[in-house]
């Protein structure tokens, strides 16, 4: 695995006078996994999107197989054995997987009609060839996202695709879809296929890639063997700067604190079931638990939403409540950061501004108007304190990388003045700094008094930064676990099923 099949050497693109890459190096062995690795805005898509055709280097070279060669557009890089699996799925969803293969290319018989069985037949040789099971005349839209995502990879590999790039792919896929991505990555790598692979997942990398580069504001900082570095390492090239303790955390006397949300035996039929926990002013209590478990539906009920409870109380701040929708929950102080901040937390084609105060205008009226002034007060303010990357208020809330787009829907929902703040998967997406950022705020936020909930799949971050976890199995709270005890091997114990004394 020495062969180099690719070298990118010295590559810089500006875009309008502002230096997107400012003179990149990146090199990729035969069969070798090669992650690329940096913070949101670092360079990452930029190169890739070079490599691919779509922007053409302003300088430097690209070397492929021995040769230098300028990739000016898509179909030159697929012509040099390049495939490039974007994060968002781009197959056509009502044709069959066979048809997307071949989209374009279809193959024809001698009468120049399409040869519908032989593209059939050698799309189902090249699904086998990689070990998967599925039928190439579904339609795509009857695929899993894991599924989609693998005929992404089989499309890529048909056009005798060498050299594979896989920008996110666990994004979206559940731990045994990994698995399965991961089985596939391997059969690939013993087919000479190469592989960038870009991920925030430091855990996927250490278990996957043979080499990890790392970039910074447009620059190369270094490459490293996975196997001679560490998280710690990579965190600090990433950001320039050593992270004495990347999780931050002080943690409160909760002895005497008033609690802000007791639940007892909450239900609802076919989700949850006798779901009992307290938190208390300044505690941050993780839930933790492995897919389809059923955290995000007992926090939704809870926020007013669907699935309602069947049966239970919820008491906030001493008072019985039971709302039937959010709105309700927000008036009451509760603050609630979803799972899906694309789609449930932000209106992306609208400002930062706009983000920010959407769910606070009752503290911005001024009789039957809104005060310009109050809300500019609160925009900057919480721009200020979660200190987000914003070329201005006014700035559409696309443009902001993935950490920062989910700061602004923290400060959405921090200009509530919740007492009471759910927190859905927040480091999901981000990279490593933002992911630092925002456990710094989490701190803050409970040195503050305000109670959090904090739900997560990462268990290293739910072990350092919660007071205690709810391990949730089912449907059900089966242990709840005191800081001084947690453990990953604790708490996916109880997560899979086992008991105390295993």
């Amino acid at each position: 695995m020495n062969e180099i099949v690719l070298e990118m050497k010295n590559i810089k693109k500006s875009f309008s006078g502002v230096h997107a890459l400012k003179g990149i190096d990146f090199s990729l062995k035969k069969g070798e996994v090669h992650a690329l690795l940096g913070e949101n805005g670092a360079g990452k898509s930029t190169l890739i999107k070079t490599l691919g055709g779509i922007y053409r280097p302003d300088e430097g070279t690209i070397t492929i197989r021995g040769s230098q060669v300028v990739i000016d557009k898509v179909t030159t890089a697929r012509e040099y054995g390049i495939g490039i699996i974007h994060q968002e799925i781009v197959l056509v969803p009502h044709l069959s997987v066979a048809k997307n293969i071949y989209l374009g290319r279809e193959p024809l018989t001698r009468g120049g009609i399409l040869d519908e069985k032989r593209m059939i037949t050698e799309a189902h040789t090249m699904i086998s060839r990689l070990g998967l099971s599925i039928d190439v005349t579904r339609p795509v839209e009857e695929l899993t996202i894991a599924q989609q995502q693998m005929v992404e990879i089989v499309k890529a590999i048909s056009f005798n695709a060498k050299i594979l790039v896989m920008d996110e792919p666990t994004s979206s896929l559940s731990e045994e879809e990994v698995e399965k991505l991961f089985e596939t990555i391997g059969k690939l790598k013993t087919h000479n296929v190469s592989i960038i692979y870009i991920s925030h997942r430091m855990e996927e990398l250490f278990r996957i890639s043979d080499r990890i580069t790392v970039i910074r504001d447009g620059l190369y900082v270094g490459t490293k063997d996975t196997d001679k570095t560490n998280t710690h390492e990579l965190v600090a090239m990433m950001v320039g700067r050593n992270l004495e303790s990347f999780y931050t955390r002080t943690y409160n006397k909760l002895e005497g604190a008033p609690v802000v949300l007791d639940v007892k035996h909450l239900s609802s039929k076919g989700y949850f079931e006798d779901v009992s926990f307290s938190v208390r002013r300044g505690e941050v209590i993780g839930f933790a638990g492995l897919v389809g478990a059923g955290r995000s539906e007992i926090m939704m009920s809870i926020f007013g939403c669907p699935p309602q409870r069947s049966s239970g109380t919820v008491l906030l701040n001493g008072e019985e409540v039971h709302f039937t929708n959010s709105l309700q929950a927000i008036r009451k102080g509760i603050g609630f950061v979803p799972e899906d901040r694309k789609k449930q937390g932000l209106v992306l084609s609208n400002s930062v501004g706009y983000n920010i105060t959407l769910a606070s205008l009752r503290f911005l009226m001024k009789g039957i108007s809104i005060s310009k002034n109050k809300r500019q007060a609160i925009i900057d303010k919480h721009i200020k304190k979660l200190m987000i990357k914003t070329s201005s208020a006014d700035a559409e809330v696309s443009s902001l990388s993935g950490g920062n787009q989910q700061k602004v829907v923290i400060a959405k929902w921090l200009a509530t003045q919740p007492s009471l703040l759910i927190l859905d998967e927040p480091t999901r997406g981000v990279d490593v700094g933002a992911k630092y950022e925002i456990y710094t705020i989490i701190n803050q936020l409970a040195s503050e008094g305000i109670a959090i909930i904090f739900i997560s799949s990462e268990l290293p971050e739910i072990i350092n930064m919660c007071d205690s976890v709810c391990v949730v199995r089912a449907g059900k709270i089966v242990k709840q676990i005191p800081h001084e005890t947690l453990s990953q091997e604790y708490i996916m114990q109880f997560a899979a099923g086992g008991k105390e004394h295993e």
